[in-house]
């Protein structure tokens, strides 16, 4: 144990480009889109947050946007270092801008943003013409060598995406 964090001894996650993947804006493809997610982290310590998170993004860019009414958005999924995990979705714009709000306890909506905040260690957006991208990141403990030690961290390596999983 390291300070206040467990140390996950699951190794290097090497850099890559995000992989990606279009739906059609209907609730249907928002289960879709998850599994996508899920099967690029499988083994990622980061998982499960991810996919609720890719859950929420999506909803919100069928609910929000000109994604709802008959237009598409985009999943993608990167692992920029090590210990880093995102995941962003790009929408076909729409009238207002994402933000993390205070709801009112009695509201049936409005929390979504605020969760995401809330279980991911970044998160934000920028212009995607004519659309947007919001996106989520989260970050978990890897283990570093000491300086001058010769120990050798002996780690299993993620692989995203795992053999045979989606890509």
């Amino acid at each position: 144990m390291t300070g206040a964090y467990p140390v996950l001894h699951v190794g290097r996650v090497r850099p890559t480009r995000p992989w990606a993947r279009t739906y059609r804006g209907t609730p249907a493809s928002v289960p879709e889109a998850r599994r996508f997610v899920g099967e690029l982290l499988a083994g990622c310590p980061a998982r499960e947050t991810l996919m609720t998170c890719v859950s929420e993004l999506c909803t919100n860019a069928i609910v929000h946007t000109a994604s709802g009414r008959g237009g598409v958005f985009t999943v993608e999924v990167d692992c920029p270092r090590d210990g880093v995990a995102r995941v962003a979705v790009t929408d076909d714009g729409g009238p207002s801008v994402p933000a993390a709000g205070r709801p009112h306890l009695m509201a049936e909506g409005g929390r979504g943003l605020a969760m995401v905040a809330s279980c991911t260690s970044r998160w934000g957006f920028r212009e995607a013409y004519p659309g947007r991208t919001v996106w989520a990141e989260a970050c978990w403990p890897v283990a570093v060598p000491s300086p001058g030690r010769r120990d050798k961290v002996t780690v299993r390596p993620l692989q995203f995406p795992p053999p045979g999983g989606a890509a």
